[in-house]
């Protein structure tokens, strides 16, 4: 029995399954991990790098203003937890919808 609405499919631009981050001079095995998930990452990479509004992020992921928005809050706090209690960073790879080639919706 599933909780929760099922997910939706996202448009993930960029493959981020094969990335991770850790503190300096700690081994990753010694390190408690955050995860981050696919779907996290990609609403950072939209909204914090890319520096669009969340209005065109969510187009460009195929999900609401309001979903996205709760991924792109999700994100911030996870990274937050990780930097200041010196954990470990991993990206999940969901199975949701990847579109490795341009995302433009035009």
């Amino acid at each position: 029995m599933q909780a929760g609405r099922k997910k939706i499919l996202r448009t993930i631009a960029q493959d981020h399954s094969h990335v991770c981050f850790k503190p300096c001079g700690v081994k990753a095995r010694l390190l408690e991990k955050t995860v981050l998930d696919e779907d996290e990452m990609e609403a950072l990479r939209l909204s914090d790098y890319e520096g669009y509004y969340q209005e065109e992020c969510a187009k460009r992921m195929g999900v609401s203003r309001t979903t996205f928005s709760r991924l792109v809050n999700s994100a911030h706090k996870k990274i937050a937890d990780a930097l200041i209690h010196r954990k470990a960073i991993v990206m999940t790879q969901n199975t949701l919808k990847e579109n490795n080639e341009n995302s433009d919706p035009s």
